[in-house]
C-alpha cells in the first residue's frame, strides 16, 4: 500500500480531509464514542463536556499511552475541539463535520503546527484518519510503515513554502 498525501498547511493550521458515505450523525460516533475510537485511535476516559479533562489512550503506538485532554467545544455532531494538557507537546486539534450531497466531510485541524514538527504530524494524521476510514468499513487497519517515513518529504515540503 502506499497511500497519497492529502493535508495542507491553511497558514499554520494542518489540515486534512476526510469524505464518508454516511450521515453526519454517524460519522460524530465514530470521533466522540469511545467504543468507536479505540477501533482506530484509542478509547478515552472521562466525563464528556465542554471545560472537562479526559484521557485518551493511544491504541496503536508504542507503549500505548495515557494522553490528557481538556474539552474546549463540542457542538455535536458538528464540530469537536480537544486541547493537550500536562504534555511536553501542546496541541488544539478541531474535528468539523458538514452536510455533502453524498454524506458528509470531516475537516481535521491540527491549530499552530510547530513547522519543524509538520513532517512527523502529517503522516501520522493521515494513518489515524485512513484508520477512522478503515474501522468505518471494517477494512484492516493501515500499517504505519505505510505513511511514515514515506510521506515525511511531502509535509516537511509544505513547511518550507
Amino acid at each position: 500500500m502506499n497511500p497519497q498525501p492529502t493535508g495542507r498547511l491553511r497558514g499554520k493550521d494542518l489540515v486534512l480531509t476526510r469524505r464518508f458515505r454516511a450521515s453526519v450523525e454517524d460519522v460524530w460516533t465514530s470521533i466522540t464514542d469511545s467504543n468507536s475510537t479505540a477501533r482506530w485511535f484509542g478509547a478515552w476516559e472521562g466525563k464528556p463536556g465542554v471545560g472537562n479533562e479526559i484521557r485518551v489512550q493511544m491504541a496503536f503506538e508504542e507503549g500505548k499511552p495515557w494522553l490528557s485532554k481538556k474539552i474546549e467545544a463540542c457542538e455535536a455532531p458538528h464540530r469537536l475541539v480537544l486541547c493537550s494538557i500536562n504534555s511536553p507537546y501542546v496541541s488544539k486539534l478541531e474535528l468539523l463535520l458538514k452536510t455533502t450531497n453524498e454524506g458528509c466531510e470531516l475537516e481535521f485541524i491540527q491549530h499552530a503546527i510547530d513547522p519543524k514538527m509538520v513532517g512527523d504530524m502529517g503522516p501520522g494524521w493521515e494513518y489515524y484518519l485512513d484508520a477512522l476510514v478503515a474501522s468505518r468499513d471494517n477494512a484492516p487497519h493501515p500499517s504505519f510503515s505505510d505513511y511514515h517515513p514515506g510521506q515525511k518529504p511531502y509535509y516537511a515540503g509544505l513547511a518550507a513554502e
